[in-house]
């Protein structure tokens, strides 16, 4: 009767071991999303290389605004039809992905 009374809190007590609650790690990711400032600037403001690019690159778009940072980048609204593009570049015409 020993034997059984010790087998039983044996296998009680290893199930109460089991049945802990173990609490998860939550890893929080936190994004910055970095924006430079962009002025607007007249169309006749834009380098003649940004317009030169703009004309081989979009061929039949019509430049609709024109944007400048401090870092000489260009942001340039284009339109073709009803659809409008946003297309960046530097102030030699080099086409920047965004």
């Amino acid at each position: 009767m020993k034997k059984l009374m010790l087998s039983a809190a044996i296998v009680l007590g290893g199930l109460s071991a089991n049945a802990a609650v173990i609490n998860p790690m939550v890893s929080t990711t936190q994004s910055v999303l970095i924006q430079d400032e962009f002025t607007e600037i007249g169309a006749d403001a834009v380098p003649a290389a940004v317009k030169s690019t703009l004309e081989k690159s979009f061929p039949n778009t019509k430049l609709e605004k024109a944007y400048k940072n401090e870092k000489n980048q260009y942001k340039l609204e284009i339109s073709s039809g009803d659809k409008k593009y946003t297309v960046f570049t530097d102030a030699s015409g080099n086409i920047i992905k965004k």
